[in-house]
């Protein structure tokens, strides 16, 4: 027993002395927890909402007031007319426009019923239909208390819904740009993130050491082939999308692609800067896995929304390239924008993969020096 309860002792010291270990043992469960506690939630918050008020009355002061006041909704803009709600659905500043018709007060008043509009961005279709269902409810119960008896008894709002760029709530439209942002994320980063790693493992990397080439190169090297498989494959996606599962291509294709492409660099050019870090393979795959997977699932805005998660999940999400890239093949595929409105989400892909790619050769070099 003396010498069971010393091998014991022994490996809670081996533990301990690992930070890895301890990192697996306490540190994983302690982020999915904060992750999938605030993060996996359907619940709208904050979202932006434009409001076009033709009628200026108080019954329309009072409902935008209540929607404002309910936690759920917040105001972006006051629209002037129907393009500038147009414009702001096609530069994805607000998820939802409420219209006011012209004597929307007055109607209520004396006729005892009135319309509302509202009018939602169905790119994301389960996010436009908690909208839709959160204004409905709000505008209810605003009509209820107005009345002050029953639903259904004197004076009624008719909540009217209208959903842009996906009126068939088509749930492809949704998740084939996200599956194919995690696709290419995960297939390029993994398979040149074992790049260098092999050559240590194997032993060839001392030909890298007495080699002529230069740091650049090496690394363009090893991407190239990469670069070429893994635009395949999103071709192959793409048209999978478009001709099997009717996804809109209302955008540029030539844009489409080059966008694609870059994706594609950053992708490539990360997993080589955990290649040029991971000392085996194994830890390569498995440090590309987890810390590429779990945050471009939940926070690049494929599954749940990000104005709904606390500021601090929202301030990481920033630096999930997916997040960028969902918002430009939503963008050119569904709403048929251009650079024009999609230059900022592009410029942050050209600064990762820049930026990547810089501490890449910087990793690099500390290797072979």
């Amino acid at each position: 027993m003396k010498s069971f309860l010393m091998f014991v002792r022994k490996e809670f010291y081996h533990i301990f002395r690992d930070p890895r270990t301890l990192l697996i043992l306490f540190g994983m469960p302690v982020a999915l927890v904060t992750l999938f506690g605030f993060a996996l939630t359907n619940e709208i918050k904050n979202a932006d909402v434009a409001v076009l008020d033709f009628d200026k009355g108080q019954h329309a002061q009072q409902v935008q007031h209540r929607l404002f006041s309910s936690g759920y909704f917040g105001l972006r803009d006051y629209a002037t007319s129907y393009p500038d709600v147009a414009a702001a659905f096609r530069q994805g500043h607000v998820k939802l426009a409420v219209v006011f018709p012209v004597g929307f007060s007055r109607d209520l008043d004396h006729l005892g019923h009135a319309q509302v509009q509202l009018v939602a961005d169905a790119s994301d279709q389960n996010t436009a239909v908690s909208l839709v269902n959160y204004a409905t409810a709000i505008i209810k119960t605003y009509e209820q208390e107005h009345t002050k008896r029953p639903a259904g008894a004197g004076p009624r709002v008719e909540a009217v819904a209208r959903l842009y760029f996906n009126p068939g709530l088509k749930a492809a439209y949704t998740f084939v740009p996200g599956t194919m942002a995690l696709i290419l994320l995960l297939v390029s980063a993994m398979l040149t993130s074992i790049t260098i790693a092999r050559e240590k493992e194997t032993g060839t990397m001392e030909v890298l050491l007495v080699s002529p080439m230069r740091q650049l190169p090496i690394i363009i090297g090893k991407i190239l082939p990469y670069f070429l498989l893994s635009f395949i494959n999103g071709l192959i996606i793409l048209a999978l999308g478009v001709w099997v599962l009717d996804i809109p291509q209302r955008g540029s294709l030539a844009l489409l692609l080059a966008e694609t492409l870059l994706y594609i660099l950053v992708a490539l050019t990360l997993g080589v800067l955990i290649s040029t870090r991971a000392a085996s393979q194994q830890t390569a795959m498995l440090t590309s896995m987890l810390s590429l997977l779990l945050p471009t699932l939940i926070l690049s805005g494929f599954l749940f929304p990000l104005e709904s998660m606390p500021l601090p999940l929202q301030t990481v999400s920033r630096i999930i390239p997916a997040r960028y890239y969902i918002v430009i093949l939503k963008g050119i595929m569904i709403k048929g924008l251009g650079l024009r409105e999609l230059w900022r989400e592009t410029a942050v892909l050209a600064g990762m993969a820049g930026g990547l790619l810089l501490l890449a050769l910087g990793s690099l070099k500390n290797r072979l020096a």
